[in-house]
């Protein structure tokens, strides 16, 4: 009878670590000082924050791919790009006037808004690509993020 529930447990317990393997790879995020930094993303980062005001940087892991991001601002809006280990930039996020966004993007964003109170936008552009504009959207006590595509149209998927 014992080794009937010995055999229960541990079969349990594979069905739970492979149920657990088949789960999304969470994204883990850490603050980094620049000597911690890749030469090749230090080099890189030194270039792209000519002008600009450094406020940090962190190492991230996203589906088994290391990367390094450079948090700063440029003439007062945030601007945060992405790199992988070889320096070359995979995505930035630069913040982006309310009042210089074309008119079908701005409404775009208040129709994904609704109700909620638009509070930042950053452009998101991927290896050279413009492909989102992202807004911060405030909504009582309660912040969220709502996309849309570069023409302002809603998008097949986040981006």
């Amino acid at each position: 009878m014992s080794n009937h529930i010995g055999f229960k447990a541990c079969l349990l317990l594979a069905t739970m670590v492979a149920a657990a393997s088949l789960l999304p790879q969470e994204q883990t995020e850490k603050k980094i000082a620049a000597s911690a930094l890749p030469p090749a993303v230090r080099k890189a980062a030194a270039e792209q924050s000519k002008g600009a005001t450094v406020l940090g940087y962190s190492k991230e892991t996203e589906k088994g791919k290391t990367y390094y991001e450079l948090e700063m601002k440029r003439d007062g809006l945030s601007e945060n790009i992405l790199m992988d280990s070889t320096g070359a930039v995979t995505e930035i996020e630069k913040e982006v006037p309310t009042d210089s966004l074309a008119p079908a993007v701005r409404e775009g964003l208040e129709k994904a808004a609704g109700e909620g109170k638009i509070v930042k936008v950053e452009s998101l552009t991927k290896h050279g690509t413009l492909v989102a504009y992202e807004a911060q959207v405030r909504k009582g006590s309660k912040t969220s993020e709502v996309q849309v595509g570069p023409d302002g149209g809603t998008l097949a998927r986040e981006e």
